[in-house]
């Protein structure tokens, strides 16, 4: 006999092995499928909303609000005392939501309103993806209070909350590989299969833990797992905390995402390294012994948020390095959150109510960013606020304040005010003027900062100090790094629209120009001696203007097409007998474009009307007769950023089917961060047409805004559409590419970027 038997006490559990392994991998399984599943589903829709950031930011809302509704049918499931009912209820619903498959996009919703795209995306991703989704997720919080019960009595079953770090791993690695080896290998259907294929494996592995559940074969005995030993519940103040610190990372996964992706594209590669270091952060603050002390974080994160605040208002510099400083200060801002939220988790009994509430903090946090930001702010301020008010959450430090930290305090208030001092005097002194230009103040400027930025490290103890220090290095950033005195400020959907007046007097006066996000979208002079002169990109010097005139040559009523409207200087062109439309996607900026206060190339320089179709330019141009343009430019830019879906074989197959025989297709390339003429000009390849390229070199002697460097490339469908542009000696025929085109199912963006700065040399 034992010594249990002997002595009358419980038997020890014998050793199983098998068991938490079986959970773990169903887990890791679950929640590899959760995050896989994001990046691929907003990839697919992305096309419909005009490549728009902000489909990814609404995406995610639409996602973590899933995730909560899981995390409460898991908490509610709770109250079901027997687990071998709530395993059998779960099994169910995950056959229920097997219905939905295979994974694909719903056309129930129609085609989106680019007035209201926001419901028509939330409802066609809840037709579309919300049901396997929402439960797959409740599988981690379902699966580890599980755990808990069954394992009773094992010293692991005291901690189920190691399984947590389990499942963001699973997710970490998942969103790791879609950018990776995924997106670049497999074609969208291929990827809509495999996750269809690994639902049904999850299902399976389910299906075997509830026969585990139901056989329970830990100890002697298979009775019913007992309930948990109830523990003090939590007060609303903790509840409170828990659901600000679960939601500051969220937010600025959101607002780093959104700063990143303004100028390069909205692709998964920029928007799954966020979301991955937000799952690892997780991994890291739950993990039993955490890799990074809090003590570490709470060091490295002031250094580093003082550092991105004091430079967040300015985008020069190298692009990898800022988005090296940004992702690095995110990071370290979320493990801070998430091991202050560790370290007040409560005892397992409360599992389901502690995951509940950090999804409700989630969802608050993109809904803030997603829904709210863009209606109350007509900037994109919400990322630096955020990223600033997260200093709360350091040590307060309550002691007296010390005679150091005043001191530092003011000097910080002292330093921060040079700068916004000395741009005044400059607008309104000329000498003072011409001895510093715009450049030399800003790089000054941040230096200056630089020196705040130490005296708000200092302060790192004093989160009131912190926060102050912080906030008053944004401001002066802000108003030094805003440009123009902005007369107009918007923000829809698909970015913020600004314009400006600025001084030109080679230009006669002033310029109204246009900025969507950080880019010249548009110029139009005041002085009726240039009003209507084409400018920029367009001016007829630059390769689209050039082919413009070389198309109007060729007949008097041409039938030109533009994707992309801009501040409408394409319209400056336009004689008695053409026709001329418009493909714009933001209702925001037809109307800007269309006002007479800021633009009159519409209204008053074309010679005759003009048509705006708006929605997305593959859907609107998929509406028009087919061989009736002359001339199609896809010029469709959101800031910097490209559309990448209007520059595939398939897209140019369709532009080049509303072309007439001697039509050309005129693709504007200039780009500050992506080399994508290969992929364009691969394409051009895959299809078969002639094309030529052509980069025009702003010339130094013309006005500040009368012209731009642009670069173009020209397709059609015949070769006799390009032979006066053969004649005229400035177009040239690239060298074959070996560069993969970009197709419907492939686009590779990260290979651009690194081509772009000269990082690669491979054919991707």
């Amino acid at each position: 006999m034992t010594d249990a038997a002997l002595t009358g006490a419980p038997a020890a559990p014998r050793p199983d092995p098998a068991t938490p392994m079986l959970f773990a991998v169903a887990i890791f399984t679950s929640a590899s499928l959760v995050f896989l599943v994001q990046p691929m589903a907003a990839k697919l829709i992305l096309p419909m909303l005009g490549g728009s950031p902000s489909v990814w930011n609404t995406s995610m809302v639409f996602f973590q609000t899933a995730l909560l509704a899981g995390y409460g049918y898991a908490h509610l499931l709770q109250r079901v005392k027997s687990i071998r009912l709530q395993a059998g209820i779960h099994l169910a619903l995950l056959l229920a939501a097997a219905l939905f498959l295979p994974l694909q996009i719903s056309g129930l919703m129609g085609e989106p309103d680019p007035a209201a795209p926001i419901l028509w995306l939330l409802a066609t991703l809840a037709i579309s993806v919300g049901a396997p989704f929402a439960v797959l997720s409740a599988t981690a919080p379902l699966l580890q209070a599980w755990y808990a019960r069954v394992r009773a009595g094992y010293p692991d079953g005291q901690n189920p909350y190691v399984l947590y770090a389990a499942s963001n791993l699973g997710s970490f690695l998942a969103l790791l590989a879609y950018p990776a080896l995924v997106e670049p290998l497999m074609t969208l259907s291929g990827q809509r299969g495999l996750w269809s294929g690994g639902y049904g494996v999850f299902v399976l592995l389910v299906a075997v833990l509830a026969f585990v559940v139901w056989r329970r074969r830990e100890d002697r005995s298979t009775a019913e797992p007992a309930p948990l030993a109830r523990s003090a519940p939590l007060t609303w103040k903790q509840r409170g905390i828990l659901v600000l610190l679960a939601a500051a990372p969220s937010s600025l996964m959101l607002g780093v995402t959104t700063h990143l992706s303004t100028d390069v594209a909205s692709a998964p590669f920029l928007w799954v390294v966020p979301l991955a270091l937000y799952l690892l952060t997780f991994v890291i603050a739950f993990a039993s012994k955490p890799v990074i002390p809090v003590w570490v974080t709470l060091l490295v994160q002031a250094a580093l948020v003082a550092s991105c605040v004091s430079m967040l208002a300015f985008r020069t510099g190298f692009w990898p390095v800022m988005f090296a400083i940004h992702i690095a200060t995110f990071f370290f801002t979320a493990l801070m959150c998430h091991q202050l939220l560790a370290l007040r988790r409560p005892p397992p009994d409360r599992l389901t109510e502690f995951f509940l509430l950090l999804s409700l903090g989630g969802v608050l946090g993109g809904a803030f960013n997603a829904l709210i930001a863009p209606v109350i702010f007509n900037m994109v301020w919400e990322y630096p606020l955020v990223l600033i008010a997260v200093g709360l959450a350091r040590p307060w430090r309550n002691s007296q304040i010390s005679t150091m930290d005043a001191m530092i305090l003011v000097a910080v208030t002292v330093i921060t005010a040079a700068p916004p001092v000395a741009l005044e005097i400059m607008r309104y002194n000329p000498e003072f003027r011409a001895m510093f230009d715009a450049t030399t103040l800003i790089q000054t400027t941040q230096i200056i900062l630089g020196a705040a930025a130490i005296g708000a490290f200092l302060l790192r103890e004093r989160a009131l100090l912190f926060v102050a220090a912080l906030f008053m290095i944004n401001l002066s950033a802000q108003h030094v790094g805003r440009g123009y005195d902005w007369s107009l400020s918007e923000r829809s959907f698909f970015g913020v629209m600004r314009v400006a007046s600025t001084p030109d007097p080679s230009l006669g006066g002033d310029v109204h120009v246009m900025m969507h996000g950080t880019t010249l979208h548009g110029a139009q002079p005041t002085s009726p001696a240039f009003r209507c002169m084409p400018t920029l990109y367009y001016a007829p010097q630059t390769s689209l203007g050039q082919a413009t005139q070389i198309v109007q040559t060729r007949r008097a009523d041409a039938v030109i097409g533009v994707v992309g409207q801009g501040a409408g200087a394409m319209a400056g062109f336009k004689r008695a007998g053409d026709v001329m439309t418009f493909f714009e996607i933001d209702p925001m900026v037809d109307r800007v474009a269309r006002d007479p206060r800021w633009f009159t190339f519409i209204s008053d320089c074309a010679d005759g009307p003009i048509r705006t179709v708006l929605g997305d330019a593959r859907l609107t141009l998929a509406k028009e007769p087919a061989g009736i343009y002359d001339m199609l430019l896809i010029d469709a830019f959101s800031s910097d950023a490209i559309p990448t879906h209007l520059l595939t074989v398939e897209a140019m197959r369709e532009y080049l089917s509303l072309l007439k025989p001697d039509g050309v297709l005129v693709l504007h390339l200039s780009n500050r961060n992506l080399e994508i003429t290969l992929p364009a000009q691969a394409a051009a390849q895959a299809l078969g047409v002639p094309s030529r390229h052509q980069v025009y070199i702003e010339r130094a002697d013309t006005p500040d805004m009368a012209e731009a460097s642009t670069e173009a490339l020209i397709l059609s469908p015949t070769a006799e559409g390009l032979a006066e542009f053969d004649a005229t000696g400035r177009w040239n025929q690239l060298a074959p590419t070996e560069v993969r085109p970009w197709t419907d199912d492939y686009v590779n963006l990260f290979g651009s970027l690194l081509r772009h700065h000269g990082l690669s040399r491979h054919s991707y």
